[in-house]
């Protein structure tokens, strides 16, 4: 069976970022696509890693949701770097 499965090479290591049906032992071949084949919105990071960080910064959460901070929003564009 043939089968693809996405991943993130890092630190010398081929992160998976979905589980493939595979039992056993299998061989693979591993193809890097060109840095501009990464699209917007592509993860930039595993969803373990995620989780770690979304509770990290949770502690934030109530600063970040207060009355206000919704000027902060389009800092980019309002400075002209879009």
């Amino acid at each position: 069976m043939i089968q693809s499965v996405e991943g993130i090479f890092r630190n010398g290591k081929i992160e998976l970022l979905e589980t493939p049906q595979v039992v056993g032992d299998a061989r693979v071949i591993v193809t890097f696509l060109s840095s501009s084949a990464v699209q917007e919105g592509d993860p930039v990071c595993t969803p373990e890693e995620e989780a770690e960080l979304r509770g990290k910064l949770a502690a934030w959460e109530a600063d970040w949701n207060a009355p206000g901070m919704e000027a902060y929003n389009d800092y980019k564009a309002r400075r002209g770097e879009l």
